[in-house]
């Protein structure tokens, strides 16, 4: 196997950002919606998740799978947007994900997307409880939007 190794990381610009954001936007918007749509409007129908719980236990699931669970969990969360970077049709994010009501469900996403006949959509979540995620869940990094 052969890596190479750039002397810096290096992120270009993104400038897709606003659509980005908005797909992720309605991510943490269907939380609490009772709109499953939402949740079928930002994820690619085959898109997957993967996480780990406070104990370190690993879950993974279909999407699909969550979306009238999510939809209908009675909270309402604030998404912290902490990085979004593009690479042409292909993006990340990570995501602080705090619910309103309940700082125990607090989790820490980075958000796979790609740009798909022109139109953005989620194609994997993997997250980590947030007491698991070291300086992302700091709830003080909330970045000013551009």
């Amino acid at each position: 196997m052969s890596v190479e190794i750039a002397s810096a990381n290096h992120i270009g610009p993104a400038p897709d950002r606003d659509e980005i954001i908005r797909v992720i936007g309605l991510y943490v918007d269907g939380f609490g919606s009772h709109d499953p749509g939402m949740f079928r409007k930002a994820f690619h129908p085959s898109a997957r998740i993967s996480f780990t719980w406070f104990d370190g236990h690993l879950q993974t699931d279909l999407i699909l799978d969550e979306i009238e669970g999510w939809a209908n969990w009675e909270t309402r969360v604030t998404g912290r947007i902490l990085a979004v970077v593009q690479a042409g049709d292909v993006a990340t994010v990570v995501l602080g994900f705090d619910p309103d009501d309940d700082p125990v469900q607090r989790w820490v996403d980075v958000h796979t997307l790609l740009r798909i006949d022109g139109t953005w959509k989620i194609m994997s979540k993997t997250a980590t409880d947030a007491r698991r995620a070291d300086w992302a869940a700091d709830r003080s990094l909330i970045l000013a939007s551009s």
